[in-house]
C-alpha cells in the first residue's frame, strides 16, 4: 500500500497539484468575500473536485511523455517509465479522477465545470506534446497553468459572471508563468535536451533567453499591481496599502534575481530565480486574500 501512494503521488506530481489547489482555494475564498459569506460545503468540494482533475491532467501528461521520462534523470523514477505502473493503470486511475473531479466541479456551477474539463485537455493535449516542438509551449501551457484562481472565483457563485477581479487574477498567474517556467527550464536545460524539449525562449542558455526571461519579471509588478487600482463591486479597491507594499518589494526582489541571471547566465542564479518564483504567487494571493478579508 505504501508503494501504492508513492507511485501515485508520483503520477499525479503532488506538490504541483496541491499548489494549483491552493490557487484556485485562495481564490475561492476572495470570491466567497465578495458574496459576504464563504460556503466551506462548496469549499472542500471545490478543493476535492479541483485535486482530482488536476491529478488527472498530471496523469495523462505522464502517460503521454512516458518514453520521454526514461531519459531524463529528474524522471525516469515515475512510476510508467521505472515499470511501477503499467499504461492502462495509469489511464484508468486519471480517468476516474478527471469524470469524478468534473462531477464535483460541475454541482457548484457548470462553467466552473467546463473550465476544468477545457484546463485538462489544454495542459494534456495541447502543451504537452508542444513542448517539443517549439517555445511556444510554454505560451499555451500558462492557459491551463492561470485557469485555477479563475476556477476557483467563479466556484463561489451560483451564476458566475465576468468581472475585473477573475480577469486580474488570471492575469497576475498568467504572466508570472513565463519568468516561473523559463527560470525551470534554464535550470533543467541539460535534462530537457534528453527528451528534446524546447522550452527556453530562444532553445538555448542565451543573452536573449536572459533577456526576455528579465523582461517578464518587469511586466509582472504592473500587473500584480492591478489589484490596487481597479475596483470591486462595492467600489473600493481589492488590493490595499498592505498588498501594494508587499507584492512591490517582492516584485522588486524577484526583477533582481531575474537581473542577476541576465549578468551571469548560469544556473545557480536560475535557481535563484526559480526559488523566488516558488514564493512569489502564494504570497500575494494570501496578501491580496488579508486585504479581502480586513
Amino acid at each position: 500500500m505504501r508503494n501504492f501512494i508513492s507511485d501515485f503521488n508520483k503520477l499525479i506530481k503532488l506538490r504541483l497539484t496541491l499548489t494549483v489547489v491552493f490557487s484556485a482555494s485562495i481564490c475561492f475564498l476572495m470570491g466567497s468575500r465578495i458574496q459576504g459569506d464563504i460556503n466551506w460545503i462548496n469549499w472542500i468540494i471545490l478543493t476535492v473536485g479541483g485535486f482530482l482533475v488536476t491529478g488527472a491532467a498530471n496523469g495523462f501528461n505522464e502517460i503521454i511523455e512516458k518514453d520521454l521520462d526514461r531519459l531524463m534523470k529528474r524522471t525516469m523514477d515515475r512510476p510508467i517509465p521505472s515499470g511501477k505502473m503499467t499504461t492502462g493503470q495509469a489511464l484508468v486511475l486519471s480517468l476516474i479522477m478527471g469524470i469524478s473531479g468534473t462531477m464535483l466541479l460541475v454541482r457548484l456551477n457548470f462553467p466552473t465545470g467546463v473550465l476544468a474539463v477545457f484546463s485538462i485537455f489544454l495542459y494534456a493535449f495541447v502543451y504537452t506534446p508542444m513542448k517539443r516542438k517549439s517555445p511556444i509551449a510554454v505560451f499555451i501551457g500558462a492557459f491551463p497553468g492561470a485557469l485555477p484562481p479563475l476556477i476557483g472565483y467563479f466556484a463561489a457563485f451560483n451564476e458566475p459572471r465576468i468581472s475585473w477581479i477573475p480577469v486580474i487574477l488570471f492575469l497576475i498567474q498568467f504572466v508570472w508563468q513565463f519568468p516561473h517556467f523559463w527560470a525551470i527550464a534554464w535550470v533543467l536545460d541539460e535534462d530537457y535536451k534528453r527528451a528534446g524539449f524546447r522550452l527556453l525562449p530562444t532553445t538555448f542558455q542565451d543573452k536573449t533567453s536572459a533577456v526576455l526571461t528579465f523582461v517578464s519579471t518587469i511586466i509582472l509588478i504592473p500587473v500584480s499591481l492591478m489589484p490596487t487600482y481597479l475596483f470591486n463591486p462595492s467600489g473600493q479597491a481589492f488590493g490595499g496599502t498592505i498588498y501594494m507594499i508587499v507584492v512591490s518589494g517582492m516584485g522588486l526582489y524577484f526583477a533582481l534575481q531575474a537581473y542577476k541571471l541576465l549578468k551571469s547566465r548560469d544556473v545557480p542564479s536560475a535557481k535563484r530565480l526559480m526559488y523566488a518564483s516558488f514564493f512569489y504567487l502564494p504570497v500575494l494571493q494570501l496578501t491580496l486574500l488579508f486585504d479581502f478579508i480586513a
